[in-house]
């Protein structure tokens, strides 16, 4: 394997130094909300829902992921979709890039950089290659040309490339301004134990949360994910962060019908989005070609687990106030 240079800072990867890493919780994945028969972005419902993500405490967000739909989203809304995440919050953002080879991501990192300037946390890159040394060039190359902080995502369901995880290893290493890992690649636990046993930066899961609990144990440091009900996912973490697994579980507990149901294969998308429209999140569920669209012969299926979600969250919210009261 050809050796990098010294990275954008100066740094020679081999050489032991301090790793910045990306802060614990839930990364709250956004989706974009389109509106009307010409599903045009819909900016006021996005700005509703980058506020509730605030409102509830997420650690940051995730704009212009696979679930954000950005691949289907012009360079100008893409840009708008930013400039409602800076204006409408105070979050630490990381921005997805959709693009697999060089040249263009490297373009897309620069037109983040150019909108969202020191809030960007970092840039989500998707892992391009199963050979370790292409995918180290390939981060370097962007960082180098961009000076971008980098959450390196495995995700083979959207990008169509699977790499090892120690490859996935190798490349974190070698690359130093690397923060994060999102991990993607079933099974989640097995590479997420793997991974914080061997990098020290944080490693995340997503897929919804299916797989949160047995993640944390593995040693996630959180979700970065979306789900209609994020409430419950960062309600999982802070009590795994505080109290452990018991505690952690009784929070997600209520919550993993809907959890499975969102989570299910070519569909996922377009159910995520009407759960968002029915709890009122998000006015309209349309979501862009290529992705299918709600089948409605679930739809009984969906309000019973939103009937169940929105009761477990009002029962939660009852307790806590209990709890304020009796001190």
């Amino acid at each position: 394997m050809n050796e990098p240079q010294n990275d954008a800072a100066g740094n020679d990867p081999r050489e032991p130094q301090e790793r910045e890493s990306l802060a614990p919780g839930v990364w709250g994945v956004v989706a974009t909300p389109f509106q009307g028969s010409t599903l045009d972005v819909d900016l006021d419902s996005l700005s509703e829902l980058v506020e509730h993500y605030e409102a509830i405490g997420a650690t940051g967000l995730t704009v212009l992921g696979v679930f954000g739909e950005a691949a289907a989203l012009t360079a100008e809304e893409r840009r708008q979709v930013l400039d409602i995440a800076i204006e409408c919050t105070d979050l630490p953002l990381v921005v997805g890039i959709t693009a697999l080879a060089t040249r263009p991501a490297i373009d897309e990192i620069k037109a983040a950089q150019a909108v969202a300037g020191e809030r960007l946390a970092a840039v989500m890159v998707q892992a391009n290659s199963a050979r370790p040394e292409v995918v180290i060039a390939h981060l370097d190359a962007i960082h180098r040309a961009t000076g971008a902080k980098v959450v390196l995502q495995d995700y083979p369901l959207a990008s169509g490339v699977s790499i090892s995880t120690s490859a996935l290893i190798s490349a974190v290493k070698w690359c130093s301004f690397v923060v994060a890992v999102k991990a993607e690649a079933p099974p989640t636990s097995v590479a997420i134990a793997e991974l914080t046993a061997a990098v020290e930066v944080s490693v995340f899961g997503g897929l919804g949360g299916q797989g949160l609990l047995d993640e944390l144990m593995a040693g996630a440091a959180g979700a970065m994910t979306g789900f209609s009900y994020p409430e419950a996912l960062i309600a999982c973490v802070r009590a795994w962060q505080r109290d452990g697994y018991e505690a952690a579980r009784d929070q997600l507990l209520p919550y993993l019908p809907l959890v499975n149901f969102e989570q299910q294969a070519k569909i996922a998308l377009a159910v995520r989005k009407e759960c968002l429209r029915k709890r009122g999140l998000i006015k309209d569920s349309g979501v862009r070609a290529p992705a299918a669209e709600f089948p409605e012969r679930l739809r009984y299926s969906m309000l019973t687990h939103l009937r169940e979600a929105a009761a477990a969250l009002e029962s939660a919210a009852a307790n806590r106030h209990t709890t304020v009261g009796s001190y």
